[in-house]
C-alpha cells in the first residue's frame, strides 16, 4: 500500500441509524446520501441502510437518485430536490423518484405533462427564510393553487411539503417554523392533503421534537459527524464510521512522510495547525503537498506504520469535525473532500 485508505465501519453505521431513528421517532428517517453518502460510498451505505429497514433516502440529484434506486430496490422512496429540466423530470418519473419542486417554472413544466406511465410525485418547497430555493411566502397561495389544479388533472400527486431551516438559532428557527405552519394551512385551503411534511435536518431533528413532523432528513449524524461547535459524539450517541488511514512511506530524520496529500482531498490549510494519530500518539501535521504530507517524527517510526488522519475521538484521534474546526469549516466539508480515488474498505458488509 503506497497511498491512503478510507476505512468505513458499516456496523457502526447501523448503530448510528438505530440511534437516530430512536431519537426522531415517531417521525420517519430520510437518510441523506448526497455527495456519495458524505464521501463514505453511496452503494455500500444504501445497501446496509436497506438491510436495517431504512425506507426513505434523500439523494439530492438525479444521478445519485438513479444509483440509490439500483441499490435500494423498487419499494424504496427516493427524494431528489435538484431536477431542473423537463428531461430530468421525465427521468425522475421513470425512476419512480419523489421530486422536490421549489419554483413556479418547474411546477408549470410538470403540470403541463400529459400521459406517461404515472403522475409525478412532488414535494412542494416553501422558502421559510433560508433563501435556499423554495417559493416565497407571498407567492405560495398561487403556487399551491396551481399544484392542486394539476393534481386534479392527474399530472402530479402532491406527496409532501417541505423546507430547509438555518439551524443557527432557536429564534430564527421558530420564525421559520411559523412560516412553514402557515404554508401548510394555505395548502390545505387550496385542497391539498400531502402525506409527508418535512422541515428538520440533523440538529433540529434531535433537539426539537416540534420540528420533526412526518419525516426528518438526517445525513451527518448517521455517519457520526457531529456539528462544529455543537454537542460531541458521546452526547449525541453516535460514532464516526470512517477512519482515514495513511502509511508511512519515508522516514527522514525528524520528519516522517505519509502517503496522503492535497490531491487526495486533504486540506492544505491544515498544515501546522492539526495533529494526526501515530503509533506513538499525536504528532503535528507539518506540510501537505500533492501526493504526500510531512509529520513530525516519533521514536521508532518505520515505513509501513499507519497514521490516522481522522477517525474516532474515543481513540484519541482527530475527527472530521475537529479538523474542520481548526480551519473554520464543518465536518461534512472535510469528509466529502476525500477523493473518490482513495479506496474505501468496508467492515460489516453482509
Amino acid at each position: 500500500m503506497t497511498g491512503s485508505v478510507l476505512e468505513v465501519d458499516l456496523d457502526l453505521f447501523a448503530m448510528n441509524l438505530a440511534r437516530v431513528r430512536a431519537a426522531i421517532a415517531p417521525a420517519e428517517l430520510m437518510l441523506v446520501v448526497k455527495n456519495d453518502a458524505y464521501g463514505h460510498g453511496v452503494d455500500a451505505v444504501v445497501a446496509r441502510a436497506r438491510r436495517e429497514g431504512v425506507r426513505w433516502f434523500g439523494a439530492f440529484d438525479l444521478v445519485t437518485g438513479a444509483r440509490v434506486r439500483t441499490g435500494a430496490g423498487g419499494d424504496a422512496r427516493i427524494f431528489v430536490w435538484i431536477a431542473d429540466t423537463p428531461e430530468q423530470v421525465a427521468a425522475a418519473i421513470e425512476l419512480d423518484l419523489d421530486i422536490g419542486v421549489g419554483d413556479r417554472r418547474l411546477l408549470d413544466d410538470i403540470a403541463a405533462r400529459r400521459g406517461g406511465p404515472r403522475p409525478a410525485r412532488v414535494h412542494l418547497k416553501i422558502d421559510t427564510g433560508l433563501r435556499r430555493n423554495g417559493v416565497r411566502p407571498e407567492e405560495w397561495s398561487e403556487f399551491v393553487s396551481i399544484a392542486a389544479a394539476a393534481e386534479r388533472a392527474g399530472s402530479l400527486i402532491v406527496e409532501g411539503i417541505w423546507s430547509h431551516i438555518a439551524e443557527a438559532s432557536d429564534e430564527d428557527d421558530d420564525i421559520a417554523r411559523d412560516r412553514f405552519e402557515q404554508a401548510l394551512r394555505t395548502a390545505e385551503t387550496a385542497g391539498l392533503r400531502p402525506r409527508w411534511r418535512h422541515l428538520a435536518a440533523s440538529a433540529a431533528a434531535f433537539a426539537r421534537p416540534e420540528f420533526r413532523y412526518d419525516i426528518a432528513r438526517v445525513g451527518a449524524f448517521c455517519y457520526g459527524i457531529r456539528p462544529a461547535g455543537g454537542p460531541d459524539e458521546a452526547e449525541l450517541g453516535v460514532k464516526p464510521i470512517a477512519r482515514w488511514v495513511a502509511p508511512v512511506v519515508e522516514v527522514a530524520g525528524d520528519v516522517v512522510r505519509i502517503g496522503v496529500g492535497a490531491r487526495d482531498g486533504l486540506f492544505s490549510t491544515l498544515a501546522s495547525r492539526a495533529d494526526v494519530a501515530t503509533p506513538a500518539g499525536p504528532r503535528r501535521l507539518l506540510t501537505v503537498a500533492g501526493a504526500m504530507s510531512e509529520v513530525a517524527a516519533w521514536p521508532g517510526a518505520d515505513i509501513g506504520d499507519r497514521v490516522v488522519v481522522y477517525g474516532d475521538a474515543g481513540r484519541n484521534e482527530e475527527t472530521a469535525t475537529s479538523l474542520a474546526e481548526t480551519i473554520d469549516s464543518i465536518g461534512e466539508e472535510v469528509a466529502v473532500r476525500v477523493s473518490p480515488l482513495v479506496p474505501r474498505q468496508y467492515r460489516g458488509v453482509r
